[in-house]
């Protein structure tokens, strides 16, 4: 009998990886001894050899022109927050008329775009513009693709002519050398080094968005300038019945998600799971874990890709950490762990926990982290759209804390007493029914009020914005963890020695670990992070609780952070200062940007409608009256809303004489626009929004929330 014929490969098996430049097509293409060579550089850090350079170039080249690319770009990261590109052909001319392919390893290495023209924090003069991008070999190439052509897309670092860094990735990879650095102490002195060359962060990161249709977005001058609404009325329905989460997905939307991950797929972005989320038109798309720099790569992918593929399908995809007042606003929950490059996961419990004394060294090193640089993490996340969103019901509140659940609570508090005995086990539900199965129960619950949560091998840092990369929370994270770890390792290294028993090791372990649990547990929590019970504790235990960016901005050159990151290599002095200066002009021009788009908008659109309306009431009363019939409901409606306009127009009038305002120092511009112009925004807003509850709906010139949110 003859064999059975092999399955035909699914369309997505087919998809996966096809446009991206991977170990596996190299290993394939390339020479033996180039392929092992560029794995070396690529895995140790060993210098690149030009003529290895010249070769994966041209392989890289032949491979891009088979599969239609005629550009090539070295694709960065700049302070912006987005990607920037600029597209070089690969054809020249080759001097007898015709064209040929071309395309070195000087092209694939470095490349030079103009370096004044992006933040720099003043690390860069407007008349200073050279810049140079360097080629991250441990970053697959990609081809993005449009209608009519591909363009070989090149992952790169960004500095300055001087050497420092303008962009997000470089500092993320030297943190992620930092932590590794320091890791390996600790793994040297259990034993587990063994064939582990380096350790290295992972991030799985959750994308939460909105869409809507892309007429109605068109017509709000708001979502157009600055991706959230700044005026609509809650509608009737909102999310009060909680009926949008993990509900059916509309086909329309179903539709554009698969193109989407079918393009993601194409450029080895593994994404795994969609759903809706909890309020109405809004979703979750979540990739599997990668190495933290290729996620973050893929991360600002996966934004331009959901942007992109949106717009097919006449949708906008939404990405503002707030665009609807009065629903779930959006994150980008940040799942990070550590492992080591042979694959074993530095923060997975295992089943006996309490004998697992490495992996709960690697847990108090993360739980000191954050307690010693609570407020850094906070201003990791800080941002204009953030601010609109952190403590809110749908995300953890401003207090930085860590939710460990009851079997690792249980565990710290057994090593606080003496020798850890026990760990706590979830066992098994019975549901009932003889048909279904009985189920393996987790040893703790999950907390989503939590803005920093250990979820089973794994923190979730759900305080990261939707519109962020998560190159910088990471690169904080991965620094601060690293020098716990250094004053870990230093610790243990004096009390064990440098080949110590494993008696030995275990009782300078225990020591330093009772020391961690005791000066660090008040970082812990795992109740409620919304109630006012926990604001109240946070404060007798001394956390800080930096409610909005302004009051976090300070931290970011705080000499403790400076300190901080120049002494792992991330940072030095002027780049950590050039980041707090980008991230505060980049606030004050946000707000600034919607506050004026707000008074346009009120000026323009608004009053005009609602004039109308009261015209419309104003001759009701006239011509009623005129017949000879008393209106004094219809007065008093005309009254109220004579008095809503009039309110309105103060307001108006209020937020223009607070946009005058100008101050060259980006701080105090932004403490004034936080106490004072913030205030007349809202007041503006409250007034509008009023009126659109009053005004005809033939009359009303927005789309409201009714319209925009129920996408079918």
């Amino acid at each position: 009998m003859p064999a059975p014929e092999a399955p035909e490969p699914s369309r997505l098996e087919a998809l996966y990886g096809a446009d991206t430049f991977s170990r596996q097509v190299m290993q394939k293409r390339l020479p033996k001894a180039i392929y092992k060579s560029l794995v070396r550089t690529m895995d140790h850090g060993e210098p690149l050899d030009p003529q290895v350079a010249d070769i994966v170039a041209a392989t890289m080249k032949d491979w891009a022109v088979e599969r239609g690319a005629t550009h090539y770009t070295h694709w960065f990261q700049p302070l912006t927050g987005l990607t920037a590109e600029k597209h070089d052909s690969l054809i020249s001319p080759d001097g007898t008329g015709g064209v040929i392919y071309n395309f070195s390893g000087a092209d694939l290495v470095q490349g030079e775009p103009d370096a004044s023209s992006f933040p720099s924090g003043g690390l860069r003069a407007t008349f200073e513009a050279r810049g140079y991008t360097a080629w991250d070999p441990t970053s697959p190439a990609f081809l993005l693709r449009n209608a009519r052509s591909a363009t070989l897309c090149i992952p790169t670092g960004f500095v300055s002519w001087t050497g420092e860094a303008l962009d997000t990735k470089i500092p993320l990879l030297r943190s992620m050398e930092a932590l590794s650095r320091q890791a390996m102490r600790i793994l040297k002195l259990f034993g587990t080094d063994a064939g582990v060359s380096r350790v290295l962060t992972t991030v799985g990161p959750e994308q939460e968005y909105f869409l809507v249709d892309k007429a109605l977005f068109y017509r709000r001058p708001d979502l157009v300038t600055c991706e959230r609404t700044l005026f609509g009325a809650r509608p009737p329905k909102g999310q009060q019945l909680e009926d949008h989460y993990f509900g059916a997905i509309p086909p329309r939307v179903l539709a554009f998600m698969a193109e989407s991950e079918e393009e993601l797929y194409r450029v080895g972005v593994p994404v795994k799971t969609r759903h809706n989320e909890v309020a109405p038109g809004q979703y979750e798309i979540a990739p599997l874990f990668e190495t933290s720099h290729v996620a973050s790569d893929h991360q600002m992918l996966l934004m331009e890709t959901l942007r992109r593929v949106a717009d097919r399908h006449g949708l906008k995809a939404i990405l503002h950490e707030k665009p609807f007042a009065g629903v779930n606003g959006s994150g980008k929950h940040n799942n990070w762990s550590m492992a080591t490059d042979t694959g074993v996961n530095l923060l997975d419990p295992q089943d006996d926990t309490h004998t697992n004394m490495q992996f709960l060294l690697f847990l108090c090193a993360v739980i000191r982290a954050v307690d010693v640089h609570a407020e850094l993490l906070r201003a990791a996340v800080a941002s204009a759209g953030n601010d609109h969103r952190l403590g809110a019901n749908e995300a953890p509140p401003a207090i930085i804390s860590i939710f460990l659940g009851d079997m690792l609570t249980d565990i710290l508090e057994q090593v606080e007493k003496g020798l850890p005995k026990r760990t706590l086990r979830g066992g098994t539900l019975d549901l009932g029914a003889r048909t279904m199965p009985q189920i393996p129960r987790h040893s703790g619950d999950r907390n989503r009020t939590s803005p920093f949560a250990f979820t089973g091998n794994k923190f979730e840092f759900r305080a990261v914005g939707s519109t962020h990369s998560i190159a910088w929370p990471n690169t904080v994270l991965n620094t601060i963890v690293a020098e716990s770890l250094d004053e870990i390792a230093t610790q243990l290294e004096k009390a064990a020695g440098s080949s110590p028993t494993p008696a030995k090791l275990q009782s300078a372990t225990l020591a330093i670990l009772k020391k961690l649990v005791k000066e660090h547990k008040r970082v812990c929590f795992n109740g409620d992070g919304y109630s006012d019970a926990w604001h109240a504790e946070a404060a007798k235990r001394g956390l800080p609780n930096l409610k909005d960016s302004v009051a976090a901005f300070p931290v970011l050159k705080a000499k403790k952070t400076v300190d901080l990151f120049k002494k792992y290599g991330v940072l030095s002095k002027p780049e950590v200062e050039s980041r707090h200066h980008i991230t505060v002009e980049k606030w004050v021009k946000q707000v600034s940007i919607e506050a004026d788009t707000m008074a346009t908008i009120a000026r323009t659109m608004i009053l005009p409608a609602a004039v109308r309306h009261q015209q419309l009431l104003a001759d009701t009363v006239t011509a009623t009256e005129a017949s000879g019939i008393d209106c004094p409901d219809t007065i008093e409606a005309l009254d109220k809303f004579v008095a809503l306009v009039a309110e309105a127009r103060q307001a108006l009038l209020a937020l223009e004489g607070q946009l005058e305002h100008e101050d060259a120092d980006p701080s105090k511009h932004a403490a004034h626009i936080n106490t004072k112009l913030i205030p007349e925004m809202r007041r503006l807003r409250g007034a509008c929004d009023a009126l659109e509850l009053y005004t005809a709906a033939d009359l009303w010139p927005l789309p409201t929330y009714r319209e925009l949110l129920f996408l079918q």
